[in-house]
């Protein structure tokens, strides 16, 4: 889904290493997004993993953090409903029979949303370390950019091309997903099942976190919002 990078702490007094918190949150949002939001939505399980390897690996970077010699890259596989983003979203469902068009549509917009989760909670996570509160006209679409989420946001407008086809339509739709992504992260019981996931990142030094385990971690999150 994106592609992120970490420092890598060489240090013999831990044995996992140190990865910046900041996109420990933003992957555990894009998680929470995928395996939580989609089930609040009714939609499918979706496969996907967070997987963690050396920048000179296959994965491909557009964003780079911190000493050339220990780069590391922080990626979530998998987890789109969309598989392949069509060139036109009203030729794809043309044979599609209603109930068809609006299911197609809810998956649609929620791998929008998804993506937008995963910036929107390191935006969330490092305002909360500043002791300061967010809401959206001081974190809007535009800034996301500045919390990883470039990658992102070129993702999101590949979508909304094949989705809307006039300027202003798909500005009126960006920002409605907008909010309904805000609206995730603030929720509290999807904020505590972040963090919980964002602490697991940072705790575990396993290469690969599996579909079955963070959905576990994410899914004993949300119950502590009910103790």
């Amino acid at each position: 889904m994106m592609n992120r990078t970490f420092n890598l702490k060489v240090s013999s007094s831990q044995s996992h290493r140190e990865i910046s918190r900041n996109i420990a949150f933003h992957e555990a949002g894009h998680a929470a997004a995928i395996h939580l939001g989609n089930q609040q939505k009714g939609l499918p399980p979706v496969f996907f993993q967070i997987c963690v390897k050396p920048l000179n690996t296959d994965f491909q970077s557009s964003e780079c953090l911190g000493d050339r010699s220990a780069r590391y890259m922080a990626k979530v596989e998998g987890g789109r409903l969309i598989h392949t983003i069509a060139t036109s979203f009203h030729e794809t469902t043309k044979y599609f029979s209603n109930a068809q068009k609006l299911a197609y549509q809810c998956a649609f917009e929620a791998d929008i949303i998804n993506l937008l989760v995963g910036p929107l909670a390191e935006a969330r996570y490092i305002a909360l370390c500043d002791n300061e509160l967010i809401n959206p006209r001081l974190v809007n679409i535009e800034a996301l950019q500045y919390y990883g989420g470039s990658s992102d946001l070129e993702l999101v407008n590949e979508y909304l091309d094949c989705f809307i086809v006039t300027r202003e339509l798909r500005e009126k739709k960006l920002k409605a997903l907008f909010m309904d992504a805000f609206s995730f992260i603030n929720d509290r019981s999807n904020w505590l099942a972040i963090t919980a996931l964002a602490d697991f990142v940072l705790s575990t030094d396993r290469n690969v976190l599996q579909f079955e385990e963070i959905g576990s971690i994410l899914d004993q999150g949300k119950i502590l919002t009910k103790n």
